[in-house]
C-alpha cells in the first residue's frame, strides 16, 4: 500500500509540474516570440567565415542558380548588417526590427510563432517530466529529502537531454523561418532540409547541446536555491512564491545562464541557419567568429537575447507558479476519485 501510494505521489508531482511548466512556456513563447525573431536573426547574421564556407561549397558543386541565389540572399543580409565587420556599424536590435517591418510589416515579427509555442511546450513539459522523475529517484536512492547544487546540475542535464531529441527539428525549423529570406513555407523548408540533408539536416547544431544542456540545469537550480531561501525565510510551510517573487527570480536565473552559455547559443543558430557549411563543428564556428569579429561577434546578439530570454524565463515562472496550486487541486482532487 505504502509503495503504491508513493509511485501516485510521484506520478501526480510529476505530471503537476510538467503541466504547470507546458502552460507556462506556452504563455511566454508566444508573448515574446517578436524578440526571438529579432535576435535569431541577429545571431545569424554572416560573419565572414560563414560566407567564406558557404562560396566554397557553392563552388565545389559548380551549381550555378545555388550561387546566385546565394548572392541574392547576401544582398539581403546586408541590409541589415552593412558593416557589420565593424564593431561601430554592428547590427543594432532596432536596426533589425526596422528590416523585418519594412519588409513584412507585422506579421513578419510571428512567422513561424506556432511552431515555437508547439516546441517552448514540448520542452519545458518534457524536461519537467524527466527533471521532476529524476530528482524522486534522486531522493529515493539517497533517502535524503534535499539536493545538493552539484546533483541538481547533473540531473537537470540529464533532463535536458530527454527532451532533446524531440526538440531540436522544432528548434532547426524556427530558426530556417526566421532567417529565411525567400518566405518559403515550414513544409518547404522542412522537405529541402530532408532532400539536401537528411535527417541529420533536421539536427543541425546538436553537439552544441553539450554544453546548451547546462542552460535549463543553470537556471533552475539557481531558481530552486534562490525560492528554498525566500520560503525558508517565510517559515509559513508554503510551497509557492507570489507572482512578483516568482517573476524577479526567474530572471535573474535567466540572466546567470545565459551569459554563460551564448557563445555556444550563437554558434548553433549560426549552423543552423547554413553559415557554416555543414561541415563546421561549434567550437570551430565560436573560433572563426571570435578571429573575424572579436569578443563582439562572439556576443552579437546577446541584448535581444537577454531581454527575451529573461522575460521569457520570469514569465514562465511566474505562470508556472500561480496556476501550479490549480493544477495540484485538480489533479490531486482527480486521483482521489
Amino acid at each position: 500500500i505504502y509503495n503504491t501510494q508513493y509511485t501516485n505521489n510521484i506520478m501526480d508531482e510529476v505530471l503537476i509540474e510538467a503541466t504547470s511548466a507546458s502552460l507556462g512556456g506556452l504563455v511566454s513563447s508566444t508573448a515574446l516570440f517578436p524578440l526571438e525573431i529579432i535576435k535569431t536573426k541577429m545571431q545569424a547574421m554572416d560573419s565572414s567565415a560563414g560566407k567564406k564556407h558557404n562560396c566554397a561549397q557553392d563552388d565545389a558543386q559548380g551549381d550555378a542558380q545555388d550561387d546566385a541565389q546565394e548572392k541574392d540572399e547576401e544582398k539581403q543580409l546586408e541590409t541589415t548588417n552593412a558593416g557589420s565587420s565593424n564593431p561601430a556599424n554592428a547590427p543594432t536590435a532596432l536596426g533589425v526590427a526596422n528590416e523585418i517591418y519594412s519588409t513584412s510589416g507585422i506579421i513578419g515579427f510571428y512567422k513561424g510563432v506556432q511552431y515555437s509555442s508547439v516546441q517552448s511546450m514540448m520542452e519545458k513539459g518534457l524536461y519537467f517530466i524527466a527533471y521532476t522523475g529524476l530528482k524522486s529517484v534522486y531522493r529515493s536512492l539517497t533517502g535524503s529529502p534535499t539536493i545538493g547544487t552539484l546533483p541538481n546540475l547533473v540531473l537537470g542535464c540529464a533532463a535536458e537531454w530527454c527532451q532533446i531529441p524531440f526538440t531540436i527539428p522544432l528548434d532547426v525549423l524556427t530558426t530556417e523561418l526566421a532567417t529565411d529570406t525567400q518566405n518559403r513555407s515550414a513544409y518547404v523548408i522542412m522537405s529541402n532540409l530532408m532532400s539536401t540533408k537528411g535527417v541529420s539536416g533536421m539536427y543541425a547544431g546538436v553537439s552544441a547541446f553539450v554544453v546548451l544542456c547546462l542552460k535549463p540545469s543553470i537556471q533552475y537550480t539557481v531558481f530552486e536555491r534562490v525560492k528554498a531561501v525566500v520560503l525558508a525565510a517565510r517559515g509559513k510551510g508554503e510551497d509557492t512564491l507570489g507572482a512578483a517573487e516568482a517573476f524577479v527570480l526567474g530572471m535573474i536565473a535567466r540572466l546567470v545562464a545565459t551569459i554563460v552559455v551564448f557563445p555556444y547559443t550563437r554558434a548553433k543558430v549560426m549552423i543552423q541557419a547554413g553559415k557554416g557549411g555543414g561541415k563546421v563543428s561549434i567550437p570551430d564556428m565560436i573560433t572563426e567568429i571570435y578571429k573575424d569579429k572579436g569578443l563582439a561577434g562572439v556576443f552579437q546578439g546577446i541584448g535581444p537575447e537577454l531581454t527575451r530570454g529573461i522575460m521569457s524565463a520570469a514569465l514562465m515562472m511566474m505562470v508556472k507558479e500561480k496556476i501550479h496550486g490549480g493544477v495540484k487541486e485538480f489533479i490531486k482532487g482527480g486521483s482521489k476519485r
